[in-house]
């Protein structure tokens, strides 16, 4: 009787064994091949790994800092073509001026030599002409040898040439034919005078109006202005030539003046790693002021940023990486450029679509397991 017992004991353990290997079976092992991660179903790393999708916002509203400048497209700095004195000064600071206009008379010998070479040149063509007529008159009569009409031909020629460049000379510096050595400096155009650097009596030499040397006058219409921006990298999708930026300025604070982008640089300053952008704005009642500091706003409601949470962004090798969710257990590894990181999110650049699925919980489990891989490389 104890026999059977014991007997059926050991046999009721040996059958609760075998019960319990056939409910436990073997999970396979995770499959590792290139950047892919696959999970058999059932795995239990399954159960600590989470993701989240990428989801698009719109862009945030760029702010950029810069200044007023004049309108070079409607701006002239004047510098005299001739050393001299100066004589006169016809108009200050703040006056309007019409295209034409003399602005400063100057004193100036070289101008009287220019005058003294056009009138010589003048009489010397005259002269040419006449004895170039003579001479054909008695070439034709036989008297005169065809020497000496090639001879009085050539002459004609060089004085007609002599005179035109001296009259073209003259005709640039705006002199008469009368030697009076008296320079008029005229402007280019109409506008505003908006600075003078130039005193009566004042003697301007060839060496003063090299580079870097102020202008006599400068003209130019304040209606109209540049505003230079400097913008960062990541505000580059916003700035796009013909955009519309708005412009504060501290002397205003409840007015906003619009400006149009007309151009953004193609290098970065390598000094402050910022874009300089440019753009024009209408100043009709000359409010905003040359020099002025403003804040441009720009928004692109178009623009959109592509964001992940920033737990599910983690960096290697000199690379940021994501894991994307494939579904049915697989997780690939991609590299990815990201740029702000805001409200515990990042924003990604490129690598990434909208809509997928990044592991946000367990990257680094995952990085593990291909870790293993590339050490054996």
């Amino acid at each position: 009787m104890r026999l059977s017992i014991i007997a059926a004991v050991i046999a009721a353990i040996l059958l609760a064994g075998c019960g319990k290997t056939e409910k436990n079976p073997e999970t396979p092992a995770a499959k590792v091949d290139g950047e892919t991660v696959v999970f058999q179903p059932g795995s239990p790393q399954l159960t600590s790994l989470v993701s989240e999708e990428a989801i698009e916002r719109p862009a945030a509203a760029a702010s950029l800092n810069g200044r007023l400048v004049w309108n070079e497209d409607r701006t002239v700095r004047i510098f005299t073509p001739l050393a001299g004195r100066v004589d006169r000064i016809l108009v200050q600071p703040g006056d309007h001026v019409n295209q034409g206009q003399t602005l400063a008379v100057i004193s100036s010998p070289d101008l009287g030599q220019a005058q003294a070479d056009a009138r010589r040149a003048q009489g010397e063509y005259s002269l040419a002409e006449q004895n170039l007529a003579r001479v054909k008159e008695l070439h034709q009569h036989g008297v005169a040898p065809a020497k000496d009409l090639n001879t009085a031909d050539a002459e004609y020629a060089r004085a007609e040439s002599e005179m035109k460049r001296t009259q073209a000379r003259m005709k640039l510096y705006g002199g008469g034919t009368q030697v009076d050595q008296s320079y008029a400096l005229k402007s280019p155009l109409a506008g505003v005078v908006v600075e003078k650097n130039i005193n009566p009596g004042q003697e301007l030499r060839p060496d003063q109006m090299g580079p870097g040397a102020p202008a006599q006058f400068v003209i130019t219409d304040p209606a109209y202005l540049w505003v230079l921006l400097d913008a960062a990298e990541k505000d580059l999708t916003q700035l796009k030539i013909g955009k519309t930026v708005k412009i504060r300025v501290p002397a205003y604070p409840d007015e906003v003046f619009g400006a149009k982008v007309t151009a953004v640089a193609d290098f970065l300053d390598p000094a402050t790693r910022t874009i300089k952008v440019r753009a024009t704005l209408d100043n009709p009642k000359r409010l905003l002021k040359s020099e002025m500091f403003v804040t441009a706003t720009v928004n692109d409601h178009s623009a959109k940023i592509l964001q992940v949470p920033s737990r599910a962004v983690f960096f290697q090798g000199g690379s940021n990486f994501v894991f994307v969710d494939d579904g049915n257990g697989g997780y690939t590894r991609r590299k990815v450029e990201t740029a702000d990181v805001y409200d515990g999110n990042i924003a990604i650049t490129t690598g990434l679509e909208p809509g997928r699925k990044v592991v946000t919980d367990g990257a680094l489990l995952l990085q593990q397991m291909l870790q293993p891989r590339r050490v054996v490389k």
